[in-house]
């Protein structure tokens, strides 16, 4: 999954995930149905249809227009998007307006119309930030929201076969407690910020009421591995 970052005003950095081609193809699937369903119903009153233009115009109306009205109405989402969790944002994060959505659709004929979706397929795998031509053109692009969890933010660790313990007293902890300590080790020893390392150990060492003989940054990692090795038995 590709991401992004987003700086915004107050200097605060933002990840957001690209909503992947699969996602957005399922998106569309989902959509295309509901098109289908509706001309589906539509065909059981084709005599009415054929029989006046201006009514055919209305009631063929909203398959020209679902994409704009959908994605207008509900902040960047169609049935689709909805259903798979993904949403049309501009590149630099904030909630498009009505003309980027009027780009975005005036751009289909070419994206989707044509060749079935080829152009915007390949536009969307190989042109950077998950964008169409459209998206291009109105500076959108189509985000995931589901939550994804980084494997730095679970208990996690790789723990050897023939690992053998050496603090049983980890068991006192629980696994929140352990995504916490995880993460800030992580995120201090990637920094360097080894100062952070000394508090954690000496919480650790406080909680747990023993004196290890270790180094702080190998005493940490060795409770994070002592506690995978214990809760996984």
């Amino acid at each position: 999954m590709d991401n992004f970052q987003i700086q915004t005003a107050q200097n605060v950095t933002i990840n957001q995930n690209i909503a992947d081609y699969f996602e957005r193809a399922a998106a569309f699937f989902i959509d295309t149905l509901i098109l289908a369903a509706y001309v589906l119903f539509l065909s059981f009153f084709s005599s009415i249809i054929e029989g006046s233009f201006a009514i055919g115009l209305i009631v063929g109306l909203p398959l020209l227009v679902y994409n704009l009205v959908m994605e207008i109405s509900f902040n960047g989402q169609s049935v689709g998007k909805r259903a798979l969790n993904i949403r049309v944002v501009c590149v630099d994060g904030s909630k498009p307006n009505i003309s980027h959505y009027l780009i975005r659709w005036c751009l289909r004929l070419i994206d989707i119309g044509i060749a079935f979706g080829s152009v915007a397929s390949l536009f969307i795998l190989f042109g950077g930030k998950g964008q169409r031509l459209g998206d291009l053109a109105a500076r959108t692009t189509v985000i995931s929201e589901k939550k994804r969890v980084d494997f730095s933010q679970t208990i996690m660790m790789d723990v050897p076969e023939n690992y053998v313990p050496k603090y049983p007293q980890v068991t006192i902890f629980s696994d929140k407690d352990m995504r916490e300590v995880k993460s800030i080790y992580i995120k201090a020893k990637n920094s360097r910020e080894y100062h952070v390392i000394n508090k954690l150990c000496e919480q650790l060492k406080s909680k747990m009421q023993i004196e290890p003989s270790e180094k702080p940054l190998d005493f940490v990692n060795t409770v994070l591995k002592d506690y995978n090795f214990y809760t996984q038995q």
